[in-house]
């Protein structure tokens, strides 16, 4: 069994205790994720099966989520599962000067990670060594966010903001959560947060642990395909006989004028219909009209 499954990640499980329940559903040694999900958030988290595991480093990096924002309240965390540092009403705060503010967060920015994070520093991981009560700094980073929508305003003394985000990968929606609070001078955290599109993947067609486990029962469980979220990546087809020799490691000359990371399949024999069927090989690199094999799924 090899391909992906859109996972819809339930509240209170880390990413690792999915790959665990999958791999244990499935009976499958060699299951792997794209984009952790922190365990208080929900949505789509990308399970590789089998060999697909080897193409998680070309899945894209854009993804989208809802998110909640408390104001008024800032914690350790930047989410509500950790201890509250301030809490300041702000009952007059109004939605255009969160919308202001919120049309700060655009394009590229530098953001400071939360220290609960899984960023490494010195090898070791920055929630580690938070809980241990050291205090390191924590190395800001470029990210990228593509469009911001306000879904929804709800008024209180701790009044919350819905939003709709896209982004690039490694942007951390809770750091948005506390730095547009310290923009508004009120305090900022997380909610809540369901991620609703990730690395080719998109809520609307994920399904549950619950789903994944009726569907074994009944033999209807099939996973999507190994190249279905690398539609990104152009494509060339190789007939039999350079198909052969670039699974076997040889470099073959292709007639493109185009350089990177490609999807590469084979022409096989014609269908019922006369149309030439093709079969996923894995990624290749090209460069100056060589293709040459970076991961090599099937044997031709």
């Amino acid at each position: 069994m090899q391909g992906f499954l859109n996972l819809n990640k339930p509240f209170n499980w880390t990413s690792h205790d999915c790959v665990a329940r999958v791999r244990k559903l499935l009976r499958l040694k060699r299951v792997g994720h794209a984009g952790t999900l922190d365990p208080a958030a929900t949505g789509v988290l990308p399970i590789a099966l089998g060999k697909a595991t080897r193409l998680l480093q070309y899945l894209p990096d854009n993804k989208a989520y809802k998110a909640s924002i408390r104001l008024g309240v800032q914690t350790t965390t930047d989410d509500l599962q950790g201890e509250i540092i301030t809490s300041q009403p702000c009952a007059e705060l109004d939605l255009a000067a969160v919308t202001n503010a919120m049309a700060q967060f655009k394009g590229k920015i530098i953001q400071v990670p939360p220290i609960y994070s899984a960023i490494q520093v010195d090898g070791k991981r920055l929630y580690d060594l938070a809980r241990k009560g050291e205090t390191v700094e924590v190395p800001q980073r470029t990210v990228e966010i593509f469009h911001t929508e306000i879904l929804d305003w709800r008024v209180g003394d701790f009044p919350e903001l819905d939003v709709a985000i896209t982004c690039g990968g490694g942007t951390y929606i809770r750091a948005i959560a506390r730095d547009l609070g310290a923009i508004l001078g009120t305090g900022g955290t997380l909610a809540a947060l369901i991620r609703t599109a990730s690395s080719g993947f998109d809520l609307t067609d994920s399904i549950t642990l619950t789903d994944l486990e009726t569907q074994i029962q009944s033999g209807t469980f099939q996973p999507s395909p190994p190249d279905t979220a690398l539609q990104h990546l152009p494509s060339i087809t190789l007939p039999p006989t350079a198909a052969q020799k670039w699974c076997h490691g040889q470099k073959m000359p292709v007639n493109e004028d185009f350089s990177g990371t490609v999807r590469v399949y084979h022409s096989g024999e014609p269908s019922v219909g006369g149309n030439l069927e093709t079969s996923f090989l894995g990624i290749g690199k090209l460069e100056e009209g060589i293709l040459v094999p970076a991961t090599v799924l099937e044997q031709c």
